[in-house]
């Protein structure tokens, strides 16, 4: 049987209550992905240019310090990483957890939420921080019948 974990980077909540869903559901190991500075209301103001989120996402170069690294990625065959998306991708935090482990083998599926896009062109933007890795797109906001069919990928 697989090990699996939820790993996971939550600005507002929502994504971090799915996150819980997810991981009750698939019996697996739940990591939350936290800035080493974390993110306050301003930051996450999208129609400000200036606003630190504004500013990481128009450098696809960015990556945000992470508080810790101590997720035990070895120790996983499958790992779903959840996200809000933003600016049509995943936050670039998400490359700095990628790029921060050996994904080598590993099975990634993607979750993710959204005020009202799909995954845009997160899997693509993703693949290079993880190489060797197979990166599948799961689902943005899923329900309940979608976090089980997520749980059984």
């Amino acid at each position: 049987m697989s090990k699996k974990l939820v790993a996971y980077f939550s600005a507002s909540g929502n994504t971090a209550s799915l996150a819980k869903k997810l991981a009750d559901a698939a019996g697996a190991d739940i990591y939350e992905i936290r800035p080493e500075t974390p993110y306050t209301g301003a930051d996450l103001n999208w129609q400000d240019k200036q606003s630190r989120s504004s500013v990481e996402m128009s450098d696809h170069s960015s990556r945000p310090a992470l508080a810790d690294k101590s997720a035990n990625i070895a120790g996983y065959d499958t790992v779903y990483v959840g996200f809000p998306v933003w600016w049509y991708i995943a936050p670039t935090i998400i490359n700095t957890f990628l790029e921060s482990y050996d994904f080598s083998g590993k099975r990634i599926i993607l979750f993710a939420t959204s005020g009202g896009s799909g995954f845009g062109k997160a899997v693509e933007n993703l693949r290079s921080s993880a190489p060797g890795a197979v990166i599948t797109e799961g689902r943005v906001n899923p329900s309940a019948v979608d976090i089980k069919a997520l749980a059984d990928m």
